[in-house]
């Protein structure tokens, strides 16, 4: 199944899917709301703004499977993210990023390597795939890799520019 074809739900229950960016650069991340990387929503949110005029957004997919470090409700995880750093970007449903119940989504992700050749599970939150605008994934970037890193802002602007 093509990635944009996947059914998605939005944070508040609404039925989605990647497919309603086509066209546009995604920054796919599963996100967690009491991790060390935490911070790391500052820099998307910065991306975001810097690029969202663009045909570019940050897709978030909160995620509870690493020490249970995303534990709130739909309706906490937007409290936090909005209140605490200002995020307009779009939030999905909560899900699983590996394991048996792994969305179909995450499938499609983790098949990709990162830069050393590495493909499989998510190692940690805030992993990051770029995605270009016709649903093809261009890039994989680890956790600790910021958001803001030359490597994926060169990436993101390459793909705009394709």
């Amino acid at each position: 199944m093509a990635l944009y074809d996947i059914p998605i739900h939005t944070l508040q229950g609404a039925d989605s899917k990647l497919g309603s960016f086509a066209g546009q650069t995604l920054l796919v991340v599963n996100v967690a709301s009491k991790c060390g990387l935490t911070p790391q929503y500052e820099g998307l949110e910065r991306l975001q703004k810097a690029y969202g005029d663009r045909g570019f957004s940050v897709v978030g997919f909160p995620c509870n499977q690493f020490l249970g470090q995303e534990p709130g409700s739909a309706e906490e995880i937007a409290q936090f993210c909005s209140a605490t750093y200002g995020v307009s970007f779009p939030l999905m449903e909560k899900i699983d990023v590996n394991g048996d119940n792994r969305h179909p989504i995450y499938a499609e992700l983790t098949a990709t390597p990162d830069s050393e050749g590495a493909a499989g599970d998510i190692t940690w939150n805030f992993e990051k795939f770029l995605v270009s605008g016709t649903g093809e994934i261009v890039g994989r970037f680890r956790p600790q890799i910021e958001p803001e890193d030359p490597a994926i802002v060169d990436a993101i602007e390459a793909s705009l520019s394709a």
